[in-house]
C-alpha cells in the first residue's frame, strides 16, 4: 500500500497548489451608460454591444 514516508511540509503543500487561486472577474465599464459589464457580452442594463441596440433598454420598460 502507498504511504508517504515523511509528512509533507505546509510550504510544499501550498507551493503544490498555488496554481488553483480564484481569479477575480474581470469588468469593464459600458461605454453606453457606464454600468460594469463582462468584456465582449451585452450590457445587461442598457442592452448595447459594439455599439449596437441588441436588447431592450430595461431602463425605458420601468
Amino acid at each position: 500500500m502507498a504511504v508517504p514516508k515523511k509528512k509533507i511540509s505546509k510550504s510544499r503543500r501550498n507551493m503544490r497548489r498555488s496554481h488553483l487561486a480564484l481569479t477575480a472577474v474581470n469588468s469593464v465599464a459600458c461605454p453606453n451608460c457606464g454600468e460594469s459589464k463582462l468584456p465582449h457580452h451585452v450590457c445587461n442594463t442598457c442592452g448595447v454591444y459594439n455599439d449596437r441596440q441588441i436588447l431592450k433598454d430595461k431602463r425605458q420598460e420601468a
